[in-house]
This record gives structure tokens, sequence and C-alpha cells, in this order.
């Protein structure tokens, strides 16, 4: 059968890629399919050829899988968000398990890796703490839209489709946000219709609103909020950040970050305090973090209790242990682990993030953990006492294979690997797979509806 982009084709959807893309095969050739589930037949029109494989998009769905299910959002394959709502939650952990597994099998070359079930988040709707709404002049229309003339297509404010910058959709309901966050958002959004000020221009980086962020404390059900615009106007902000104080009782933070940058970041060159405080409290368990608006925290809350508890059981200390943390962040991890060790060193090269993990631990009374401003690439070298246990905690991109030498320079008997990525996860205990045994991995779902997946391994050195 000849597959040439520009065509349409009847699929049977046999499984899934890592990125949430169905997977089809025609006489071995492979073609990947957006929104696509297992067990769907559909049709589809090829957007890209490759030699060895091809991307398209559904058509008409011919026979829904038995796993596909209505999805709730009416934003549901438009929105970069989550993509997958209309999957059954109990097949999503299915293949988010699978994909860590199959990630240590075909990029770590590790056969017969013992990976757990996938921990289900708490909740699968309302479950994110942060939420970034973009703002542009030109609003990106849903097919149901196009050729209504009421609606105001020079207004947006929402979320990108997925793999744009410039498109944005105009949100009003977000159902992976608390609903009073839907709220907020859409007085907001009501004040800068009413401001006549413009919406920032993705293209032509002209206009004044940029971004509206917005942080939730479950343990107290309070909210920041940061209005991100691209130059100082406290006589437009200020009044909305007393509207919002007035309107809703649990906002306990207004703040305001300004950049004249082009970069599509919600963060600030400086910022201004609005109303309120100047930062959100929160728990983890028993411990409070103070949380300023452009600080790292996990974005699903309960979520992290999951993840934290984990990181602990294979940690396995039992109070006398050294521990070392690489990627330290904010602290959370020395935290959660700080009363089962003796002391632990966390590194980070964020001097910010640095100046949050010390508060956090004054904030606690805890006086076992220290922490070191640096590269790691540098720092791990100076390390001379091999630690009991070594924690690492990096960003999606994995560790530096510098890193990767200087760990199995150092040692240590225990490591507990927590990884946003199962690609790279996989590829760095591939790298040390000589040294240390994969004992376990647990995944645990901080992101329903995505693909993307939180594990945990613990090796053990050979």
């Amino acid at each position: 059968m000849t597959i040439k982009k520009g065509g349409e084709i009847e699929l049977e959807i046999t499984d899934l890629a890592f990125g949430g893309k169905g997977i089809a095969k025609v006489d071995g050739f492979t073609v990947f399919v957006e929104q696509a589930v297992p067990g769907d037949r559909v049709l589809a029109r090829i957007y890209k050829k490759k030699k060895s494989y091809a991307e398209s998009r559904i058509v008409s769905l011919l026979s829904p899988s038995e796993d596909r299910i209505d999805a709730p959002c009416a934003f549901s394959g438009y929105c970069g968000g989550c993509k997958w709502q209309f999957f059954k939650y109990d097949k999503q952990l299915e293949y988010k398990q699978r994909h860590v597994k199959e990630s240590f099998k075909h990029i770590g070359g590790l056969e017969d890796v013992f990976v757990h079930p996938t921990i289900p988040s708490e909740r699968i709707f309302e479950y994110r703490n942060k939420m970034e709404f973009s703002c542009s002049d030109r609003r990106w229309l849903l097919p149901n839209e196009l050729g209504d003339e009421e609606i105001d297509i020079g207004f947006a404010l929402g979320l990108h489709v997925p793999g744009t910058f410039h498109k944005v959709l105009d949100i009003d309901k977000c159902l992976i946000y608390p609903a009073t966050g839907n709220d907020i958002v859409n007085t907001i959004r009501q004040y800068m219709k009413k401001s006549g000020r413009p919406l920032y221009g993705l293209r032509s980086h002209e206009g004044f609103w940029r971004f509206v962020m917005m942080r939730h404390s479950v343990a107290h059900d309070q909210w920041l909020v940061n209005i991100v615009t691209a130059t100082k106007d406290l006589t437009v902000v200020q009044p909305l950040a007393d509207e919002l104080r007035e309107k809703f009782s649990n906002i306990a933070a207004v703040v305001n970050n300004v950049t004249a940058s082009v970069s599509s970041v919600a963060t600030g060159e400086y910022e201004l305090h609005l109303a309120g405080e100047q930062y959100l409290k929160e728990k983890l368990g028993p411990y409070e973090f103070e949380i300023s608006a452009n600080s790292f925290f996990q974005t699903n809350t309960r979520g992290a209790v999951a993840l934290y508890d984990t990181v602990k059981e294979y940690a396995q200390l039992t109070g006398t242990e050294n521990v070392l943390d690489l990627y330290s962040g904010t602290g959370t991890i020395p935290i959660w682990l700080s009363d089962s060790a003796d002391e632990i060193i966390g590194i980070e090269i964020v001097e910010s993030a640095i100046a949050d993990a010390k508060e956090n631990c004054f904030r606690n009374n805890i006086s076992n953990c220290n922490f070191i401003v640096g590269d790691i690439r540098h720092i791990i070298a100076e390390i001379t006492q091999t630690p009991d246990v070594l924690i690492i905690d990096p960003p999606r991109t994995g560790m530096h294979p510098d890193v990767v030498k200087q760990v199995l320079k150092l040692g240590p008997k225990k490591i507990v690997y927590v990884s946003c990525n199962p690609a790279t996860l996989a590829r760095d205990v591939g790298l040390m797979k000589e040294a240390y045994r994969v004992a376990e991995v647990q995944p645990v779902d901080m992101f329903p509806h995505t693909f993307h997946i939180e594990a945990v391994a613990r090796l053990e050195k050979i």
C-alpha cells in the first residue's frame, strides 16, 4: 500500500508511542496517529512522510476503541494542557508503566527491569497547583467557532495549541485546575478587555499584558496570582490586584512580574508586590513551605507526597546515614528525609533555590540539612566522603555525562534516582549498568491525562 503525504488511509491502532501518539503498521511501515488509542480504527491523513515512518491526524473515527471515552473538556484535542482525556485512566496508568519498562530495555539496554504498577494520582481533575495562561492579540479558533462574527479574534487568554508558540486558545475553563482558579482567570480576562491596554503579540512582540500565572495551596486553599506584563504601569495593574483581593477572599498574594524579554517564559526581570503576602504557604506532610511566584514546587501537591514517600522507602534510612542529594532544588527531598538520616548535603546550581531551601529548613526547625551552591560537575569531584545513599533528581535532560562519571567514581552503595523523563533515566542508568543493578522502579503519576510520568529507581552497587 502506497503511503504519501496528503493521502488518506484506514488504520488500525495497535499501540502507543512514548509521547502519546497511536501506532499503526502498514506492511511493516510505522504510522504515528495523533489523538488515537489502541483499538481505534480510523481514517487518517498523512501530514509528514519520512523514510522509516509517517505522521498523521484522524479525519474520522471509524470504530472507537473500548478504551476510548468522551472527554469532558470542550478544548480536548486542541489544547496542549492535556492530551489524554479521551483515554480511560486505568489504561493511561498501564501504558505509563509500559513506557518506563520499555525505556530501560530499548534505551538503557537493560532487560527484565522490575517496574511496579503506576501509583495513580489521588485526583485526575483539579490536581494542578500551578497554571500559566498566555496572552495573545490573536485568538486561535476551534472548528465550531469558525465564521462566528461575534467572537473577538483579537483577544486570547489561555493555553497553546500543541507544538506552537503563537496559537493561543481563549480558555474559560480548565478541568485539571481547581474551579476557583478558573473564576479568577475569568475575572482577569474581563478586566484586561476593559483596561484599554493591548495584549502581547506573540509575533510582533508588542503589547502590555503577557501572562497570568497562578499557584494554589492545597493545605490552606489559598491563591497567589502573578500578573506578567511587558512594562511597569501600576496605574493599570494595581486596580486589578485590588479588585481580585476584594472579590476572592482566599487570594493570599498578588504580584506583578515585569519583563521586556521576547522569550515565552512567565517570569519577570523584576517583581512588584501588589497586595497581600509576597508568597504562598503550602504543606507537604508535616512540613511547611513558602512558595514565591517563581519558586520551583511540584505541580501536583498530593502526588508529591506519594513521590517523596517512595524516595524515602527506597533510601532505606535508619537514622545514621549520610545522604548526598544532587539537584536539590528548594530542598524538598532533603527535608522529607531529614527525620531519618544523620546528615544530608544538597547540591544545586541555582542560588535562589538554595536560599529557599535554607529558609524552608529554618521554618521547619531542621538542622541536619546543608546546601552547596554550584555546578554539580565540579562540586561532586570535591566530595571526599562516600555517602551512604545518593539521591539524584535531575531536570528532564538527565545527568551530564561528566556527572555520571563522577557518580561512578564516588561509588555509593545505594542510589535513588528520581526522574520526570523515562528516556533520560534509562540512558543514565544504562551508563552505570556495569557498576549498579536496578533493584526496582516505581512510576508515580503526577500528570493525569498526559503521557508524562515520574519514576523512582532504586539502584544497588554490584
